[in-house]
């Protein structure tokens, strides 16, 4: 089978190749679009015409596979409300960063899904994830494939001198494993390694506020011993899982809100000199963690009712 093209990471000034088109189709009904789309999506597979970037970014893969199956939870099951998407420059880098919650990382899909079919210039997330995300043997090459990449300063610098968006969950799984009772406080965001990042780049850093996520699975408690055997930083324990067994594995139906804020202007800080100065990375990490947990309370206090 033909391999794709592997091509260099670019500026989001530098206008996309364009896709083949599907063919024509006089006055085409739903299913008949549908079909010329997926026609064409195959054409492609096999000719090998698409492209990959330097991370294994499969843009193709990602907007006719891996994000389609997504937008009936947002729309219909989490009738997601994003807010603040104007904050998101249209071209050039930036940081999103972000409160995590939600026992497994479905907030993360909502926000790449959000920016990518709801801003105008419906733009890509390239999310950096834990190493785990990247050990494990079918979620690595999905991940890869959809333009995420490790959670590292290199990684992070070459994305957003490359001028792509790039999102992180500081937080990691003390934010998504954190049990239910501490709800929306958010936890130490660690040694601030994204600020650095922005500050080298001299890149805005977006903080990002989520409602919603952290009703989806209500942890209760969590079984230690068995997250060890296992090599998990933690296997929940929900008011339907593992009681209700692979039913206890759906999400309960909580209504979400996701807000993207103003942004973190970092261009005239200092750079790279400022990126080792520990006090202001302190300071600035600080700054975001608190415009985060100040904009939860704000939209906690907004929200009607988990559910409707």
């Amino acid at each position: 089978m033909p391999e794709a093209r592997v091509i260099p990471l670019r500026s989001d000034d530098e206008p996309p190749a364009p896709l083949p088109s599907a063919p024509l189709v006089t006055d085409p009904s739903s299913w008949e679009r549908r079909l010329a789309g997926g026609l064409a999506f195959v054409r492609r597979r096999i000719t090998g015409d698409y492209e990959i970037d330097d991370f294994g970014y499969d843009k193709d893969l990602t907007d006719h596979v891996l994000l389609p199956p997504l937008r009936p939870l947002y729309d219909k099951w989490f009738r997601v409300e994003t807010r603040g998407l104007d904050n998101i420059p249209d071209a050039g880098g930036a940081l999103i960063v972000a409160n995590h919650s939600g026992t497994i990382p479905v907030d993360a899909l909502m926000t790449i899904l959000s920016v990518h079919d709801h801003h105008p210039a419906h733009r890509t997330v390239r999310l950096l994830g834990a190493d785990l995300v990247f050990s494990l043997p079918v979620v690595a090459p999905v991940a890869r494939k959809s333009g995420q990449t490790l959670a590292c300063n290199a990684d992070a610098e070459r994305l957003l001198n490359a001028d792509e968006l790039v999102g992180v969950f500081p937080e990691g799984f003390k934010g998504i494993g954190k049990p239910f009772s501490e709800r929306y406080k958010l936890q130490r965001f660690g040694r601030g390694g994204f600020v650095s990042a922005a500050l080298r780049t001299g890149k805005p850093i977006i903080p990002v506020s989520i409602v919603g996520a952290e009703e989806i699975y209500p942890i209760l408690g969590n079984s230690k011993t068995l997250a060890r055997l296992l090599g998990l930083p933690y296997v929940p324990l929900t008011p339907t899982f593992p009681l209700l067994g692979l039913l206890g594995a759906v999400p309960l139906p909580s209504k979400w809100i996701i807000e993207f804020g103003e942004p973190i202007e970092t261009a005239g800080l200092g750079g790279a000199a400022a990126a080792e100065d520990p006090m202001l990375v302190f300071n600035l990490t600080d700054q975001v963690r608190e415009t985060i947990q100040s904009t939860l309370y704000t939209l906690l206090m907004q929200r009607r009712s988990v559910f409707f």
